[in-house]
């Protein structure tokens, strides 16, 4: 069974940094992909990043430049540095791990393995 469990979230001033991570256990497959969604209060969930095992990689415009996916361990997937965080980041972060690749909509592409875990909270001051 695939479990996710996404950590790294916490509360930083306007300008810091937090690295987020989606630690996937049970993956039976050698390909992967990974969404990254985020649901502020009273708001609908939105795509963040995704990053696929082939290397392709889609961010939403407003988070451009300032978020990057860094390698983690060869056990672990990628995990989401976030830099020059702002209030608007302030969210609930979810990951979702999907067996495929980045689509052309920008969001992982293929049969969804494992759908949100209990999420991440980062909340940035400002």
């Amino acid at each position: 069974q695939v479990r996710l469990v996404e950590s790294g979230g916490g509360s930083v001033q306007a300008g810091g940094s937090l690295r987020l991570s989606c630690a996937v256990s049970g993956w039976p497959y050698s390909r992967y992909c990974i969404d990254w969604f985020r649901q502020a209060p009273g708001k609908e969930r939105e795509g963040v990043a995704s990053i696929a095992s082939d290397g392709r990689t889609n961010y939403l415009d407003s988070v451009k430049g300032r978020f990057t996916f860094s390698p983690d361990s060869a056990e672990n997937t990628p995990y989401l540095k976030m830099n020059s965080l702002k209030s608007e980041d302030t969210a609930m972060y979810y990951c979702r791990a999907v067996v495929g690749s980045v689509g052309a909509g920008g969001y992982c592409n293929g049969r969804i393995m494992a759908d949100w875990g209990q999420g991440t909270q980062v909340t940035v001051s400002s």
